[in-house]
C-alpha cells in the first residue's frame, strides 16, 4: 500500500515546526520538534481518516508529491 507523502517544516506564525498530509485537507500537526509535529501528525490523520468513514466522506488517494517526502510515520495503516 502506498503511503501518504508528508509535508514538514518552520513555521513562525506559530512557532514552531508544522506536518501536513497535503492530501487529507486540514490534516496538520504542530510541534517543538519536527518528531513531534511528525507524532502529532499520526493522531491527526487517525482521526481524520475515522471522521470521513464515519460521515460517508471519500478517502482521497496518496498521490506522488514532489516536494514533499514519504511519509516516516507508518500512515498507511489507518487507510
Amino acid at each position: 500500500m502506498k503511503a501518504y507523502s508528508v509535508r514538514v517544516g518552520w513555521s513562525d506564525e506559530n512557532g514552531g515546526f508544522v506536518a501536513a498530509i497535503p492530501d487529507l485537507p486540514g490534516c496538520e500537526a504542530f510541534g517543538a520538534t519536527p518528531e513531534l509535529a511528525l507524532t502529532g501528525l499520526e493522531r491527526a490523520a487517525a482521526e481524520w481518516l475515522a471522521a470521513a468513514r464515519a460521515h460517508g466522506l471519500p478517502i482521497p488517494e496518496p498521490r506522488d508529491l514532489p516536494d514533499a517526502e514519504p511519509a516516516e510515520v507508518e500512515l498507511s495503516a489507518f487507510v
